[in-house]
């Protein structure tokens, strides 16, 4: 099972703020969660405190465990460890996936990103991030083809992946 998190899907929130991850979402959390065993419900972390960013980040156990690694290899008491702490402990919330394949998502962090009755998952690797589907059309979507734009025609972004452009 690869541990990526791979596509994207447009979902229902229901009134209670609950929300279906993808299937495909699902069976990666199952992989990312050492405690989990089929019939459990996997868990997660949903972080929503990096104010640079209009959307829920989603975390497999596995992967929060290496940002918290990360972040404890920091000197104490260094400015860096303090906001990194504020932002993936302080302003995260864990939670499981329930027996249905949803996510209940509290009022609080549907106000953060301005969710209605549609949210928008979107893969990113080792995480996965929820939006509101207008936003992520606006900025990043946008911001996106922008960049492809002004790279233009010519240039293959695959390139990158062999270090070149940097």
């Amino acid at each position: 099972m690869s541990r990526r998190f791979r596509g994207e899907s447009e979902n229902k929130v229901d009134g209670k703020g609950r929300v279906s991850i993808p299937a495909l979402f699902r069976r990666v959390l199952e992989a990312g969660d050492p405690n989990w065993k089929a019939g459990d419900n996997p868990e997660l972390v949903i972080v929503y405190g990096n104010p640079r960013k209009n959307c829920l980040e989603c975390y497999t156990i596995e992967t929060i465990e290496e940002v918290d690694a990360k972040i404890d290899a920091l000197p104490r008491a260094s400015r860096q460890r303090q906001v990194l702490q504020n932002i993936f402990h302080g302003q995260s919330l864990p939670t499981s996936v329930d027996e249905t394949g949803r996510l209940v998502l509290p009022a609080k962090l549907r106000d953060r990103i301005g969710l209605g009755d549609k949210a928008f998952f979107i893969a990113a690797g080792d995480t996965f991030q929820i939006w509101n589907p207008e936003t992520y059309d606006a900025e990043e979507r946008a911001q996106t083809e922008a960049w492809l734009d002004e790279l233009g025609d010519d240039v293959d972004p695959m390139s990158f992946l062999d270090g070149e452009g940097f």
